[in-house]
Protein backbone atom coordinates (compact mmCIF):
# COMPACT_ATOMS: atom_id res chain seq x y z
CA UNK A 1 0.00 0.00 0.00
CA UNK A 2 2.73 2.31 0.64
CA UNK A 3 4.11 2.25 -2.47
CA UNK A 4 0.97 2.73 -3.99
CA UNK A 5 0.31 5.95 -2.03
CA UNK A 6 4.11 6.98 -3.25
CA UNK A 7 4.14 6.23 -6.85
CA UNK A 8 0.44 7.61 -7.09
CA UNK A 9 1.25 10.98 -6.04
CA UNK A 10 4.71 11.11 -6.76
CA UNK A 11 5.41 14.82 -7.08
CA UNK A 12 8.79 16.59 -8.72
CA UNK A 13 10.11 20.04 -8.14
CA UNK A 14 9.03 23.33 -10.33
CA UNK A 15 9.41 23.68 -14.32
CA UNK A 16 8.14 25.75 -16.94
CA UNK A 17 7.78 23.21 -19.03
CA UNK A 18 6.33 20.42 -16.79
CA UNK A 19 10.21 19.43 -17.34
CA UNK A 20 10.21 17.84 -13.50
CA UNK A 21 13.40 18.51 -11.54
CA UNK A 22 16.27 16.43 -12.24
CA UNK A 23 17.90 16.40 -9.21
CA UNK A 24 14.28 14.85 -7.59
CA UNK A 25 13.26 12.14 -10.34
CA UNK A 26 10.25 10.37 -9.51
CA UNK A 27 9.67 7.25 -10.98
CA UNK A 28 6.41 6.62 -13.20
CA UNK A 29 3.25 5.92 -11.11
CA UNK A 30 1.62 2.41 -11.26
CA UNK A 31 -1.83 1.44 -11.54
CA UNK A 32 -3.63 0.86 -8.23
CA UNK A 33 -5.96 -1.52 -7.07
CA UNK A 34 -9.05 -1.48 -9.39
CA UNK A 35 -12.72 -2.00 -7.99
CA UNK A 36 -15.37 -3.38 -10.43
CA UNK A 37 -17.62 -0.67 -11.98
CA UNK A 38 -15.30 2.43 -10.10
CA UNK A 39 -14.34 4.26 -13.61
CA UNK A 40 -14.48 7.54 -15.50
CA UNK A 41 -17.50 8.42 -16.89
CA UNK A 42 -17.79 10.42 -20.50
CA UNK A 43 -15.80 13.11 -19.37
CA UNK A 44 -14.04 16.33 -21.35
CA UNK A 45 -11.26 14.07 -21.11
CA UNK A 46 -11.03 10.58 -23.23
CA UNK A 47 -9.79 7.46 -23.17
CA UNK A 48 -6.47 7.49 -25.28
CA UNK A 49 -7.46 10.88 -26.79
CA UNK A 50 -5.85 14.58 -27.16
CA UNK A 51 -6.67 16.50 -24.70
CA UNK A 52 -8.80 19.53 -26.45
CA UNK A 53 -6.18 22.55 -26.00
CA UNK A 54 -8.10 25.06 -24.22
CA UNK A 55 -7.51 22.83 -21.23
CA UNK A 56 -3.57 23.44 -21.19
CA UNK A 57 -1.09 26.22 -21.03
CA UNK A 58 -1.87 26.77 -24.80
CA UNK A 59 -5.52 27.83 -23.91
CA UNK A 60 -7.64 28.43 -21.31
CA UNK A 61 -5.79 26.68 -18.73
CA UNK A 62 -9.29 25.86 -17.21
CA UNK A 63 -9.52 22.37 -15.81
CA UNK A 64 -11.99 19.77 -17.56
CA UNK A 65 -15.55 18.41 -17.04
CA UNK A 66 -14.85 14.99 -15.32
CA UNK A 67 -17.60 12.27 -14.12
CA UNK A 68 -17.48 8.87 -12.41
CA UNK A 69 -19.13 5.97 -11.45
CA UNK A 70 -19.37 3.46 -9.14
CA UNK A 71 -17.74 4.92 -6.28
CA UNK A 72 -17.01 1.20 -3.73
CA UNK A 73 -18.98 0.36 -1.07
CA UNK A 74 -16.71 1.96 2.17
CA UNK A 75 -15.64 4.59 0.79
CA UNK A 76 -15.24 8.16 2.91
CA UNK A 77 -13.59 10.39 0.61
CA UNK A 78 -12.61 10.89 -2.73
CA UNK A 79 -8.79 12.75 -3.94
CA UNK A 80 -7.55 13.26 -8.01
CA UNK A 81 -4.29 13.10 -8.77
CA UNK A 82 -3.23 14.65 -12.46
CA UNK A 83 0.22 13.65 -13.11
CA UNK A 84 2.64 13.65 -16.60
CA UNK A 85 4.93 10.37 -16.23
CA UNK A 86 6.78 11.28 -19.53
CA UNK A 87 8.17 14.60 -18.14
CA UNK A 88 11.85 15.03 -18.30
CA UNK A 89 12.39 15.04 -15.10
CA UNK A 90 10.01 12.70 -13.86
CA UNK A 91 6.46 12.49 -12.69
CA UNK A 92 4.74 16.23 -12.76
CA UNK A 93 2.12 16.85 -11.01
CA UNK A 94 -0.78 19.29 -12.63
CA UNK A 95 -3.45 18.97 -9.74
CA UNK A 96 -4.00 17.56 -6.69
CA UNK A 97 -8.13 17.81 -5.21
CA UNK A 98 -9.19 16.13 -2.18
CA UNK A 99 -11.46 16.50 0.47
CA UNK A 100 -14.39 15.41 -2.21
CA UNK A 101 -17.31 13.61 -0.63
CA UNK A 102 -17.80 9.90 -2.02
CA UNK A 103 -21.46 10.93 -2.85
CA UNK A 104 -19.75 12.90 -6.30
CA UNK A 105 -20.05 11.78 -9.27
CA UNK A 106 -18.40 14.93 -11.39
CA UNK A 107 -16.05 17.58 -11.44
CA UNK A 108 -17.54 20.59 -13.42
CA UNK A 109 -15.34 22.53 -15.61
CA UNK A 110 -12.99 25.36 -14.72
CA UNK A 111 -12.70 24.69 -10.54
CA UNK A 112 -11.66 27.47 -9.47
CA UNK A 113 -7.92 27.84 -8.50
CA UNK A 114 -7.68 28.34 -4.12
CA UNK A 115 -6.85 26.01 -1.33
CA UNK A 116 -10.68 25.47 -0.24
CA UNK A 117 -13.25 25.58 -2.83
CA UNK A 118 -17.19 26.07 -1.47
CA UNK A 119 -17.98 23.98 -4.89
CA UNK A 120 -20.49 22.53 -5.74
CA UNK A 121 -18.78 20.20 -4.96
CA UNK A 122 -16.76 21.18 -2.01
CA UNK A 123 -13.06 19.86 -2.31
CA UNK A 124 -9.64 21.14 -1.16
CA UNK A 125 -6.87 21.34 -3.69
CA UNK A 126 -3.17 21.07 -3.17
CA UNK A 127 0.28 22.62 -4.69
CA UNK A 128 1.04 21.59 -7.66
CA UNK A 129 4.89 21.36 -9.25
CA UNK A 130 4.11 24.38 -10.99
CA UNK A 131 3.90 26.24 -7.46
CA UNK A 132 0.86 26.92 -7.43
CA UNK A 133 -2.73 25.80 -5.76
CA UNK A 134 -5.10 24.35 -8.62
CA UNK A 135 -4.82 22.82 -11.72
CA UNK A 136 -1.90 23.33 -13.95
CA UNK A 137 -2.93 22.54 -17.35
CA UNK A 138 -1.22 20.08 -19.93
CA UNK A 139 2.24 21.71 -20.88
CA UNK A 140 4.93 19.50 -22.15
CA UNK A 141 8.30 20.41 -23.97
CA UNK A 142 7.86 21.52 -27.94
CA UNK A 143 7.40 18.42 -30.28
CA UNK A 144 6.71 16.02 -27.75
CA UNK A 145 3.40 13.92 -27.23
CA UNK A 146 2.65 13.21 -23.16
CA UNK A 147 0.57 11.05 -21.48
CA UNK A 148 -1.81 12.74 -18.59
CA UNK A 149 -3.38 10.59 -16.18
CA UNK A 150 -6.57 10.87 -14.40
CA UNK A 151 -6.31 9.01 -10.85
CA UNK A 152 -9.31 8.93 -9.07
CA UNK A 153 -8.64 7.47 -5.39
CA UNK A 154 -11.46 5.81 -3.27
CA UNK A 155 -10.37 6.18 0.24
CA UNK A 156 -11.40 4.74 3.72
CA UNK A 157 -11.50 7.64 5.95
CA UNK A 158 -11.58 11.51 5.32
CA UNK A 159 -7.98 13.37 4.54
CA UNK A 160 -7.69 15.68 7.29
CA UNK A 161 -6.05 18.33 5.10
CA UNK A 162 -5.92 21.47 4.87
CA UNK A 163 -5.69 23.46 1.39
CA UNK A 164 -2.33 24.21 -0.25
CA UNK A 165 -1.48 20.44 1.28
CA UNK A 166 2.43 19.57 0.37
CA UNK A 167 3.49 16.67 -1.55
CA UNK A 168 5.01 14.96 1.72
CA UNK A 169 1.37 15.80 3.37
CA UNK A 170 -1.29 14.21 1.28
CA UNK A 171 1.49 11.57 0.22
CA UNK A 172 1.51 10.54 4.20
CA UNK A 173 -2.45 10.83 4.35
CA UNK A 174 -3.54 8.93 2.00
CA UNK A 175 -1.09 5.50 2.28
CA UNK A 176 -2.76 3.60 4.33
CA UNK A 177 -6.66 4.66 3.02
CA UNK A 178 -6.31 3.97 -0.35
CA UNK A 179 -9.26 1.36 -1.59
CA UNK A 180 -9.50 1.50 -5.50
CA UNK A 181 -8.00 3.34 -8.11
CA UNK A 182 -9.90 4.41 -11.40
CA UNK A 183 -7.63 6.16 -14.41
CA UNK A 184 -8.17 8.03 -17.53
CA UNK A 185 -5.37 8.96 -19.49
CA UNK A 186 -5.55 11.86 -22.55
CA UNK A 187 -2.14 13.22 -24.19
CA UNK A 188 -0.84 16.62 -25.32
CA UNK A 189 1.64 17.50 -27.83
CA UNK A 190 2.38 21.07 -28.11
CA UNK A 191 4.13 21.98 -31.86
CA UNK A 192 8.36 22.44 -31.84
CA UNK A 193 8.15 25.60 -33.04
Amino acid sequence: MRRLALTVVAVIGLSASCGGDDDEAAEPATAGAAAPGFAFAESAVAEGQAIDPRYTCDGENVSPALAWEGVPDGTAGLALVLEDPDAPGGTFTHWLVYGLDPGETALPEGVPDGDEVSGPPALRQGTNDFGTVGYGGPCPPGGEKHRYVFRLLALAHELDLAGGTSRDELLEAVEPHVLAEATQTGTYARSSR
